[in-house]
């Protein structure tokens, strides 16, 4: 989803990305205080925060003595390489780390043990951010209701926030938006383009998720949905509707008049360039970017952005729209694997290691540390009230394995609402035909409201 740009694990350089180490503190750990493991393989894709993971693997390695084997991959190889190991007689991989767009297909397929089965006295932290319960799975309703069982823990929470030139904010006075109104005033009255676009958004075709991913938090938060009742499991096309049509309206508004000329064909890499080269005044995007954007050798706006919460409709609470990760333990693997595996994420959830996956450069999933003030008053972590800001709103697409294909259709048609080959209207009712058509072919309990 979001993660995929800007095509370089570079994006991260280290502890410097979210943070400088001398304002980070935490407990020596001993080894006496996690058990002795055998070795266990995680495979994962080579995301913008890999390197923070990496430096939090190296350091559970260290104060263990336990070994963990990394499977680095891109990300359609690694989750290729998921896919074939989950349906094989025995695993290759004993952690998947899953992306928000296909961590559904291990659900729904069985793929996965549920964590009580491996350690019953595991729990996941109370700190430990639920993203929109995406964690949990009841078999029974196939939902992410809490009262089902843990089937996983989160490694990243990559959500979009709105990032802004705090320079020009403060020469021209304006008010950090709460509201997409808002947000577009801001934009216009910074637009003087060629020179700076008062916003660029992710208008492109992409694969996995670009427009799509861009426009999500619009849609949720004038009211509108993919489906009328997705938690409880009914399945009836409703994103056509007239708030999905407000959204879609005024993303469309944005573009024409504060944003850049060819919005429909801008994907992620493109939005950090504009930002980077001082030619954009807002974007949307994930933290991932922050550190390029903060990098003296990528950046012409060095301590010029700053970060806010995504903004929400007028009658709407704001909707960051999950790109997360997650990590789960596939049933194929060995129970002693299984039991590393699982050490490994009892680690990791603590707040000791999520202050030095932090300093290795990755966003912590914690929120006492997204939350601690004492961190915020480095400038370098200037990002951080945003996200603890966010944690409550965060939302999810959609849980069902069939998003992928779904996903496909939304970026064809929203791309072409943006660039005028189809009004808004026709755009989407024709993703309405064509995502209960997808629904009919799954069996799902389906159906559609009236075309606008």
């Amino acid at each position: 989803m979001a993660d995929k740009d800007p095509g370089r694990r570079d994006v991260f350089a280290g502890a410097a990305a979210l943070g400088a180490l001398g304002t980070l503190s935490w407990v020596p750990r001993t080894r006496a205080q996690t058990p002795k493991v055998g070795p266990f393989t995680i495979v994962i894709n080579n995301s913008p925060w890999f390197d923070g993971f990496r430096g939090a693997v190296e350091a559970y390695e260290k104060e263990s003595g336990n070994k963990v084997n990394l499977d680095v991959n891109p990300f359609g190889g690694s989750l290729e390489k998921q896919r074939a190991s989950v349906r094989a007689r025995d695993g290759l991989f004993d952690l998947l780390i899953m992306n928000g767009l296909y961590y559904q297909e291990m659900y729904h397929g069985g793929f996965l043990t549920p964590i009580s089965d491996i350690d019953p006295s595991f729990k996941l932290d109370p700190q430990m951010i639920r993203y929109d319960n995406t964690v949990y799975w009841d078999e029974a309703t196939k939902t992410h209701d809490p009262k089902g069982k843990l089937m996983s823990v989160p490694v990243n929470g990559n959500i979009p926030l709105l990032l802004y030139r705090a320079d020009l904010y403060e020469q021209n006075k304006l008010k950090v938006p709460e509201t997409w109104d808002e947000l577009l005033d801001n934009a216009k009255k910074l637009h003087n383009p060629p020179r700076i676009y008062g916003i660029v958004q992710r208008g492109a075709r992409g694969s996995p998720n670009d427009i799509s991913y861009d426009w999500w938090p619009y849609l949720y938060s004038h009211g509108g949905k993919l489906f009328r009742d997705e938690p409880k499991s009914d399945y009836t096309v409703t994103i056509n509707s007239p708030e999905g049509k407000a959204a879609l309206d005024f993303y469309i508004r944005m573009a024409k008049e504060a944003g850049h000329p060819q919005t429909g064909g801008l994907a992620q890499a493109q939005i950090i360039q504009n930002l980077a080269t001082g030619r954009a005044a807002h974007a949307l995007l994930v933290i991932a970017a922050w550190s390029q954007l903060d990098d003296p050798t990528k950046s012409a706006v060095v301590g010029k952005i700053n970060a806010a919460r995504v903004p929400g409709s007028a009658k709407g609470k704001p909707a960051p729209v999950l790109g997360h990760w997650l990590a789960g333990v596939p049933k194929n693997v060995p129970k002693e694997r299984q039991q590393a595996a699982l050490t490994f994420l009892n680690w990791f959830q603590t707040r000791d290691a999520q202050m030095r996956y932090m300093a290795a450069g990755a966003p912590p999933v914690r929120q006492d540390v997204l939350s601690d003030q004492n961190l915020w008053k480095d400038p370098k972590n200037r990002w951080m009230p945003a996200m603890a800001q966010s944690s409550d709103f965060v939302q999810l697409m959609w849980s069902v394995p069939e998003g992928a294909q779904i996903g496909d259709v939304l970026e064809l048609r929203l791309n072409q609402a943006v660039i005028g080959e189809l009004t808004s209207d026709k755009a989407l009712n024709m993703i309405a035909d064509e995502t209960h058509a997808i629904m009919q072919r799954a069996g799902y309990k389906t159906g559609k409201i009236a075309p606008l």
